[in-house]
Formats: C-alpha cells, sequence, structure tokens
C-alpha cells in the first residue's frame, strides 16, 4: 500500500504555514492573493492526496476555495480535534511549525473527509446571518449597560442601541431580498417554516448554516449540529450521556425554535411531556426535542415535503 500524501496547513491571519508528508518538508506562504497563487504551484508539484487546514474563524476560506478549484482534495477540520490528537501523541509545544506537521500527521492516520466549500452566495448570506446574531448580542449586551450606566453615560449607550437597531433591520432585509431572490432558498424557507415552532430567523439560520439539512441521515445531522448524545461508559460504569460539539449558531437556532414547539406544535409537545412524564430533566427532554425536530425538518427537505402532523409523528 502506498503512503499517503497530505499537506497540513496551520493557517492565521498574515500566513500559511505548511508541512508535507512522507517528505517531511515544511514552508511558508503569506496568507495573501500572491502566497494562495504560489501554494497551488507548489501544491500542482507535489500532487499531495488530501489537504487538511483548520478552521480559524474565515482565515482559511480564500485558501480552501482556491485549493477546492484547483481541484485539489481539501479538508477543514476544528481546531479541538487536531489538538486532541496532538495531546494523544505527546506533542505539548505548540507553535506554527509544530501544528502544520501535527495537521499533516491528522490529516494522514484520521483520514477527515474531504468536502467543498459554499458557493459564493451561500457565503454571502452565512456571513449576513451571523452579522445578525452578532447585532442581536450587541444589543442585549448595551440594554444591560444602559439598566446601570452613569447618567453620563446613558445618552451615548441609547444612541448607539438606536444605531443597532437600523443595522439589524437592515441586515434583516438584506438577508430576505437574498433569500427573495434565490428561488430554491424560498422553496426551503417556506418548506421549514410549515413547521409550527419555525419561524424566519431559524429558517433562514438553516439555510445558510446547514446546506446539508436533508442530505444527511437523521443521527449524521444530529451529530453536526451538537445534539447527539456521547457514551461515557467504562467497564461496570456507567456515566450519564452528554451532548458536545457541533455547529453551536445552528444549535441555538434550534434550541429557539424547539422552545417554542414545545408550546404550539402537537407533536414536539407529545414527545416533549412523554419525556417529562418519564422523569427527564428540562434539559434531558429539550436535547431530546431538539433531535427530534431537527429530524423532522431533515426529512422533510430530503422529500421536499411541506408539514404534515402524520408524516412527523
Amino acid at each position: 500500500m502506498s503512503e499517503r500524501r497530505v499537506v497540513g496547513i496551520d493557517v492565521s491571519k498574515a500566513e500559511l504555514e505548511c508541512f508535507f508528508i512522507p517528505d517531511s518538508v515544511g514552508w511558508l506562504e503569506p496568507n495573501s492573493e500572491s502566497g494562495i497563487e504560489a501554494l497551488v504551484l507548489r501544491l500542482h508539484e507535489l500532487k499531495p492526496d488530501l489537504v487538511v487546514l483548520e478552521a480559524t474563524g474565515g482565515y482559511e476560506t480564500a485558501a480552501a476555495v482556491a485549493l477546492i478549484l484547483a481541484n485539489f482534495a481539501v479538508a477543514v477540520v476544528n481546531p479541538r480535534q487536531v489538538r486532541s490528537f496532538a495531546n494523544a501523541m505527546g506533542k505539548l509545544a505548540k507553535t506554527d511549525k509544530i501544528d502544520a506537521r501535527v495537521i499533516a500527521l491528522f490529516g494522514e492516520r484520521m483520514q477527515p473527509e474531504a468536502r467543498g466549500v459554499p458557493d459564493e452566495e451561500v457565503r454571502e448570506l452565512d456571513a449576513l446571518v451571523t452579522r445578525r446574531r452578532q447585532v442581536q448580542a450587541m444589543i442585549t449586551a448595551e440594554k444591560n449597560r444602559e439598566q446601570v450606566a452613569a447618567p453620563a453615560v446613558r445618552p451615548r449607550i441609547l444612541e448607539h442601541l438606536r444605531w443597532l437597531s437600523q443595522e439589524l433591520d437592515a441586515t434583516e432585509e438584506e438577508i430576505g431580498g437574498k433569500i427573495e431572490k434565490s428561488p430554491a432558498w424560498r422553496t426551503r424557507e417556506e418548506l421549514l417554516m410549515s413547521v409550527p415552532g419555525v419561524g424566519p430567523t431559524t429558517a433562514r439560520a438553516l439555510i445558510a448554516e446547514l446546506p446539508e439539512l436533508g442530505a444527511l441521515g437523521p443521527k449524521r445531522i444530529a451529530s453536526l449540529v451538537g445534539v447527539a448524545p456521547w457514551p461515557r461508559d467504562s467497564g461496570m460504569f456507567r456515566g450519564q450521556r452528554r451532548i458536545r460539539g457541533g455547529r453551536a449558531s445552528v444549535r441555538c437556532s434550534v434550541y429557539m425554535a424547539t422552545f417554542v414547539a414545545i408550546r404550539f406544535n402537537p407533536v414536539i409537545r407529545a414527545h416533549y411531556k412523554a419525556l417529562t412524564a418519564r422523569g427527564k430533566l428540562f434539559k434531558v427532554a429539550m436535547v431530546a426535542c431538539m433531535r427530534k425536530l431537527l429530524s423532522i425538518l431533515n426529512a422533510m427537505v430530503r422529500d421536499s415535503r411541506p408539514w404534515t402532523m402524520a408524516a412527523a409523528a
């Protein structure tokens, strides 16, 4: 069996630290248009089977897109997984060069799935949905400050709140405009909103941040969002199962939709009542209902079928 050829790239705002195995060759490129072009040319010479980058808050996007367009197999992985892998290998030191080598080793041994990146329209919608969430968080923070602010600064906080409210309205309008321009997105939004409890905010977050909805099985989509319980068993010990990982922003949107669905969606309400009647704690029952709601939404998108109680039960 031939040895896998893997490039690991540690991404920062300014630099791309690269490492190639099996040749154990490392080099540095600037994280700029010219640097990414040079990286593509270098990888055409090396012909890797897989290129692995850590997700770094968007700094990896330009390089990942360019590499995918150049027909390389690219995997963007969770930094926590790579750090756990490094700890398991006993590599506690952390520098950009070490990280690039660890990422390459992670790619060689764990063989993460290579995936494409969303097209330009999806990335723009994702950015707008993220911006809306940031503005909402700032509004909440400023309202909390206003309650305890000294008289000298309260007018400034109120002025900032007025600006944030305008920014939120403008962002909402732009998100709605992008959804309206796309027949596929408009259809999906209407489909998702046919479920009692799912409003436009949740529907748009799912469109932008969970494009895999409808394309994966219920267990994989639950794991992707982070509502799949993981066992903690060892020998005779049976630990409490907990959720972990996944896409936190999507999970928050699904949580809010589930909170509403418990009141207004007969299927989710019945499921919640059955769980609490069996003595399940609120958090446990909520996560189970989130998982059920997500499974219903996944099946609806997969089959292009609007909400019906019979199909969801």
